[in-house]
């Protein structure tokens, strides 16, 4: 009797391991979403608004993802870097918030393993890996308050400012297979994003100029018109200027595009603009 209970626990055991290793090989070949947020202020980390309630309940319609590669608007190298450290810190690359915001972290463990898949999916262009830094607001302050518990491992991609816009889509395209392996790809930056006009008011009415360059970008993406995303200034030269005075907000929206393919839905999870010339909108490639 005591030796037909031992072999019943152990084919037991037997079997929920495998399932549990199954439910895990399902996790990785589960085709991950590609995703641009629009981050906006440092601020948001800490305020409780329609854009940050939106990010909390993204987050929780979301797949999980075995890992997450951010490309953000406030990495820009020689170029391409992957991060590769096993624990990244909370970078505070910003200055003259409040303490409340300093004393914030975001202690998710790094992803040396799936980087260093980004890095072969980018011999191409010979990237290099670094553990040299952490992770910079545009990644952990969206990541905050979309997964909150900080218990999936993250590294980043960075800008290389050398390249052009047609060069950017191309590395996001060289990323695309990494969605198949359970990597979820975030770009954070922000489709129209000018500091000189900035408002301290985060509802200020936004400039008309703002609303309109973000509307334009909305109907290219709607007609996947990727020509028109990546030349964007033959749509009209002086608002791309205003809406975009330097370029490192927009690329990342371009990566999250060259990851995508025609076999994604696509949808805008929040449409709003802060500060009267940030658009926060978010945009959503997903299966």
């Amino acid at each position: 009797m005591a030796c037909t209970l031992v072999v019943y626990v152990c084919c037991r055991f037997v079997l929920v391991h495998r399932l549990i290793l199954k439910a895990n090989d399902l996790m990785v070949q589960m085709h991950m979403p590609a995703l641009f947020i629009g981050h906006g202020s440092p601020m948001n980390v800490i305020e409780d608004n329609g854009f940050t309630r939106r990010l909390r309940k993204l987050g929780q319609e979301l797949s999980r993802p075995k890992a997450i590669l951010v490309v953000s608007a406030h990495w820009e190298t020689g170029g391409t870097r992957v991060l590769t450290h096993k624990q990244p810190e909370t970078m505070y690359d910003f200055y003259g918030f409040p303490d409340a915001l300093y004393a914030t972290t975001y202690p998710a463990p790094g992803a040396p393993a799936e980087a260093r898949l980004a890095i072969e999916a980018l011999k191409g262009i010979s990237a290099s890996s670094t553990e040299d830094r952490g992770l910079d607001h545009g990644a952990w302050a969206v990541l905050y308050h979309l997964f909150p518990k900080a218990d999936i491992p993250v590294f980043q991609v960075s800008l290389d400012r050398k390249i052009s816009f047609q060069e950017h889509f191309a590395v996001g395209k060289m990323l695309s297979s990494l969605r198949e392996k359970g990597i979820m790809i975030l770009g954070s930056g922000n489709i129209v994003h000018n500091l000189g006009r900035y408002h301290p008011d985060v509802d200020a009415e936004p400039f008309d100029w703002a609303v309109e360059f973000d509307d334009k970008i909305k109907a290219l993406l709607v007609k996947r018109d990727m020509a028109g995303l990546i030349h964007i200034e033959k749509s009209g030269a002086e608002l791309a200027k205003l809406a975009m005075p330097t370029a490192e907000h927009y690329l990342p929206l371009l990566y999250v595009l060259g990851a995508s393919d025609a076999k994604d839905a696509l949808s805008f999870p929040y449409e709003g603009m802060q500060n009267a010339s940030m658009s926060m909108r978010m945009v959503l490639l997903n299966r």
